[in-house]
């Protein structure tokens, strides 16, 4: 279908109708839906499998693992404890409030959601957040990517086989169908994708006030620190698996490795190892590794890996025909050279060497830059990691480890700054479109003039009193 402004807002105004009926706030109602969605994803996944197929050449396996299964994943978490989340708070209104003892906090849904998603996990990032909108008792209008054509063809087939458009609707085009949707005037917006376009849609979004949740890749890229004392060998076999998932198109994907000076050689060697056994000598050769989404994307990893090519110690070829390029190593480089100051969204790895010694240097430097939405750490120091985690700011990350901090049941996933605002994933994603509205029930006897007038003489000084002993 081509859009125009016209039908954009026709579905949003048949929304909010739907909305404004109250069929979309009982919980029996989310579940029910929930339901639906999950079974949806079950019917669909072949359709699902080949459409990521299609855009990214995703084998069976990676898509259900990255894509699909995450979903039912965060379906089956929010079934478990939404009842829990959407209880009303029961409060008691302190003696400052007296003769009112109940207050309530009730979670009220936004209401009509806007959910613009990216091509890199275009299921996941859809239905994952869409998922939430649902928990929380929204509608949901779903923009998709038009860089992933047959996932945003398969969602439009699977969304309009589950649920009536007034409810949850999929919207295809490109970034000028997003600015039709971005005219309107949503409840909430919850935008996946790049910090530059983040500030049009917070820009867009400030017009009608309404609240954003954003979650981006980071405008510098997230660090990977390898220091001396660390396991190379199993840094190197996470890193490489990290590196090889969606072809480095992952928005919590390592940008760049900081490797300490005294075992830079030997942890490059595991490296390059590693690359090998699990995807082979040329990985843009192998039928299960995943394709760039455009060509402009492989131009720039080949006109990157050009400028550094005497640099390139690992990969550096691609096939233009399949759009695939291999897993790039680049050492050594600079901390402040231009391709560690920027997201690669892509297979390339810098590698910045630095004296072990030096590390609060190098902690100094990634501090002062945009906050990254993920930050990996391999050492053998816990204290010195732990200090890391907690003082660093960025979204999430992992202590010997990568990228499994965001597949963990009960905790958020988000970014902070330049990496994001808000957060989701089962409860989290719940309270991310949903409002607390806090409600005190009043009484109509035994109310007292301590809030009225007079405030001076006599009377005034022992409302004074009062209210210094309502403090305690």
């Amino acid at each position: 279908m081509v859009h125009t402004q016209e039908t954009v807002h026709a579905i949003v105004e048949r929304q909010r109708a739907y909305f404004r009926s109250g069929a979309t706030l009982g919980v029996d109602f989310r579940i029910e839906q929930l339901k639906k969605l999950k079974q949806a994803v079950l019917d669909h996944k072949e359709l699902l499998e080949t459409a990521l197929y299609e855009d990214l050449n995703k084998s069976q396996t990676e898509a259900y693992l990255c894509d699909i299964g995450p979903v039912i994943v965060e379906v089956n978490e929010i079934l478990k404890g939404l009842r829990k989340w959407a209880r009303p708070e029961h409060h008691f209104s302190g003696l400052m409030c007296f003769p009112s003892t109940s207050t309530t906090v009730y979670k009220m849904p936004y209401g009509v959601s806007l959910i613009i998603s990216p091509f890199n996990f275009p299921i996941l990032l859809t239905l994952g957040v869409l998922a939430a909108s649902i928990s929380g008792g929204n509608t949901a209008v779903l923009k998709t990517s038009s860089k992933s054509a047959a996932s945003t063809k398969a969602l439009m087939k699977l969304i309009a086989d589950t649920f009536p458009p007034e409810y949850v609707t999929v919207i295809d085009g490109g970034h000028d169908v997003a600015d039709m949707c971005l005219m309107e005037r949503f409840d909430k917006i919850f935008y996946t994708g790049s910090p530059a376009v983040a500030k049009h849609v917070l820009e867009m979004a400030a017009k009608n006030l309404t609240s954003v949740a954003l979650e981006l890749g980071g405008e510098t890229g997230n660090w990977c620190i390898v220091r001396k004392d660390a396991e190379i060998r199993d840094a190197a076999r996470k890193i490489a698996f990290f590196k090889l998932c969606n072809a480095g198109q992952i928005c919590i994907n390592i940008n760049q490795i900081a490797v300490a000076e005294e075992i830079a050689e030997p942890f490059l060697a595991e490296l390059k190892k590693e690359f090998v056994r699990q995807i082979g000598n040329q990985a843009e050769e192998n039928p299960d590794y995943p394709k760039l989404i455009t060509e402009k994307v492989y131009e720039k990893c080949e006109k990157l890996t050009e400028q550094y090519r005497d640099r390139v110690i690992f990969g550096g070829t691609g096939n233009r025909e399949t759009v695939k390029f291999s897993p790039t190593v680049i050492y050594p480089v600079g901390i402040d050279e231009e391709i560690v100051k920027h997201e690669l969204f892509c297979p390339l790895l810098p590698v910045v060497p630095f004296k072990d010694s030096e590390v609060e240097a190098l902690l100094s430097v990634i501090a002062e830059r945009e906050h990254p939405l993920s930050m990996y750490v391999f050492t053998s120091d816990k204290k010195w990691a732990e200090r890391v985690m907690r003082t660093l700011q960025f979204g999430g990350g992992c202590i010997n480890e990568v990228c499994i901090h965001m597949m963990v049941k009960g905790v958020p996933f988000n970014g902070t700054g330049h990496s994001g605002m808000g957060a989701y994933h089962g409860e989290w994603g719940f309270k991310e479109f949903t409002h607390p509205q806090t409600v005190l029930f009043g009484k109509t006897h035994m109310n007292l003039t301590l809030r009225e007038h007079p405030y001076s003489g006599k009377a005034g000084k022992q409302k004074r009193k009062l209210l210094k002993w309502f403090e305690r």
